[in-house]
């Protein structure tokens, strides 16, 4: 399990991190969504002990992270902006994560070859983004972590080598039960590899739950309301409507019956709940329709 508490973070004064707290229960998939700016990779940077905290704490299967290199060595991760020696092949790479990870599996890093395809030999510099990406996962997995931290981990990759690298990752979850938090801006990816969810916002984490809850806690409605009535009730609560012809597309904060029966008294020709994304239920969380595209006339 995964534990931060109360996690501060400055930086010449700002508070990239302010109070922050989530759990990442053992063996899941938790998905860190948020802004630009929101305090991410600052998290995952006291996560992983790179940068120490201010205040807070940062725990890891019940121990503190920070200048702890035998919990470390349990911790595999990949940052947005992947680090290797100028001069080094993945060959090389692999052989200074050999002196750090006990658990490094030289059985299945020759396995993971037949994966990647990659020429273990050739200097990493001169690979494109998405190899140096593969490069980055091959050695990361061949680590056998407890716990992997994930930065925007499939950017640059293509659709294929996408579905090949997370059916790894969860392959990993499945049968070793390895602890996987991920960040990205892909939602639409994240829906489909996560089972816990965090939002987080202006250095904190506004709220946490399993993505069933989440999809279980917010409503996207299409009704129709009948004949002469053609604005949506203003007493309704409800977080943003649009309008297509005569169907108002309505997304509220409660589960579909509640809705349904608060629509009830208006006598709707037509109530159909439609399923959110995480994407919406990440827009309206975070403010409704000050985070939705806005139109500008020029």
């Amino acid at each position: 399990m995964i534990e931060v508490n109360g996690l501060v973070k400055r930086f010449d004064g700002f508070a990239a991190l302010d109070g922050a707290a989530l759990t990442v229960p053992a063996g899941s998939v938790y998905g860190l969504v948020g802004p630009n700016g929101a305090g991410k990779s600052t998290l995952i940077r006291c996560l992983t002990g790179i940068f120490r905290q201010d205040g807070g704490t940062v725990r890891v299967g019940g121990e503190d992270v920070w200048e702890n290199p035998a919990l470390k060595a349990r911790i595999a991760s990949i940052p947005d902006d992947w680090y290797y020696f100028t001069q080094s092949s993945i060959r090389d790479m692999m052989r200074f994560y050999r002196g750090f990870y006990p658990s490094f599996s030289m059985e299945r890093y020759e396995k993971l070859r037949e994966v990647f395809q990659l020429d273990e030999r050739r200097p990493i510099r001169r690979l494109s983004k998405g190899m140096q990406k593969q490069a980055a996962f091959w050695l990361a997995l061949s680590c056998m972590p407890d716990y992997l931290v994930l930065d925007e981990p499939v950017d640059g990759l293509d659709p294929v080598m996408r579905r090949q690298v997370w059916s790894l990752v969860l392959g990993d979850v499945a049968q070793r039960g390895t602890t996987v938090l991920v960040s990205s801006h892909n939602l639409r990816e994240l829906e489909d590899v996560c089972d816990h969810v965090g939002i987080m916002d202006h250095g904190k984490v506004l709220l946490e739950r399993s993505l069933a809850q989440l999809q279980d806690n917010m409503v996207k409605l299409q009704v129709v309301f009948p004949d002469g009535m053609t604005e949506v009730p203003p007493e309704l609560p409800v977080l943003h409507a649009s309008r297509i012809g005569r169907i108002h597309t309505l997304i509220m904060r409660m589960g579909a019956q509640e809705a349904a029966d608060l629509l009830a008294p208006y006598s709707p020709l037509l109530v159909d709940a439609v399923p959110l994304t995480l994407e919406e239920i990440f827009i309206y969380e975070l403010g409704g329709a000050d985070y939705a595209v806005k139109d500008i006339v020029l």
